[in-house]
């Protein structure tokens, strides 16, 4: 009996241990939370911190990966509303201050301070300070971005900030079903960390038959996207406020043989929406192209690397510099 309890003792000791190991170097047992909505499928839990192996993650009151703000801006701040997936969101594996977001407004403020001091440019400068708002969640497409444009609207900003990446072409239609089902999607925090690091990582994936079928929408998926830009595009330009489209490539649409047949129709699509509708337009895929470490600009086949993020976000503040120049 004795020998019984000792090992109980151990056993319960080392799992003590792992689940505070876990809990403190790791971030398990703390997972960010989603919440079901009806129009936008899911969004992240409001009000969350948490720190995912050693990054920190911060989801405010709007269900954004930004910090709390104001519904509007201060009249010395120019605001940016940037619209995106897991790529602008940056997921468990990016820093807070290190998401596009983050890197966007700290290089529009230091475009803002040298324009300020250039004696020839520094009379169009209207503002002291810069703040981009990061309004996204993993695997939304153009129709759930919609969504939440529609519900929140663009929080008083002055230029919206579409990122995109091809894959967002194909996009389903928003889903709420897989919250609390999937285990990308929790919907409470876990017993704990030991349990869900076996759940979402040691343990095979669960067979997702238990969904209900989604519903039936236009077999044209890539049109119903495109269509939710152009929705996106309108609300920007009723708000009088500057509407950017970026799109960054997949991994394996770089180098040769290029986008897939598919890909390149979609894009061909794309191109005609943005030629007709006239809208300010970055395509990412000649400009990995040209990059010379393009390989380095991933973490795998659609999420960026630090390097990719810090090419995104010069690129985009270049343009919105650029926007409001001419504008002035």
């Amino acid at each position: 009996m004795k020998v019984v309890l000792i090992i109980f003792a151990l056993t319960a000791g080392l799992w003590a241990a792992i689940e505070v190991l876990l809990r403190v170097l790791l971030g398990f047992g703390n997972p960010l939370i989603y919440i079901a909505d009806a129009e936008c499928g899911y969004l992240l839990a409001p009000n969350q911190r948490v720190r995912r192996l050693g990054n920190r993650i911060e989801i405010n009151e709007y269900s954004m990966r930004t910090g709390a703000i104001a519904p509007s801006p201060a009249a010395e701040t120019l605001r940016v509303l940037l619209l995106g997936d897991s790529v602008a969101n940056g997921g468990w594996w990016t820093h807070q201050t290190d998401t596009i977001s983050e890197i966007m407004a700290r290089l529009l403020r230091l475009q803002l301070q040298h324009l300020a001091s250039d004696p020839q440019l520094g009379s169009q400068v209207n503002y002291s300070n810069f703040e981009v708002l990061n309004c996204s969640a993993n695997s939304w497409g153009p129709r759930n971005q919609l969504a939440y444009a529609k519900r929140f609207g663009v929080f008083g900003a002055k230029a919206l900030v579409l990122l995109l990446n091809t894959d967002d072409l194909f996009a389903s239609a928003p889903c709420a079903l897989v919250v609390g089902r999937d285990r990308s999607y929790p919907d409470r925090k876990p017993r704990s960390a030991t349990l869900e690091l076996l759940s979402r990582y040691l343990l095979p994936v669960a067979p997702t038959a238990q969904l209900p079928p989604p519903v039936a929408t236009s077999g044209d998926v890539v049109g119903c996207n495109l269509e939710a830009i152009r929705q996106i595009q309108k609300i920007a330009v009723s708000a009088n406020v500057e509407f950017l489209l970026a799109v960054t490539p997949k991994r394996g649409e770089l180098g040769g043989p290029g986008p897939r047949d598919w890909e390149v129709k979609a894009r061909a699509r794309l191109a005609e929406l943005v030629e007709t509708e006239k809208i300010t337009y970055i395509d990412f895929l000649p400009i990995f192209n040209c990059a010379a470490e393009f390989p380095t600009l991933y973490r795998d086949s659609i999420h960026l690397s630090p390097q990719g993020n810090q090419l995104v976000s010069k690129t985009i503040s270049r343009q919105i510099v650029a926007l409001f120049l001419h504008k002035s």
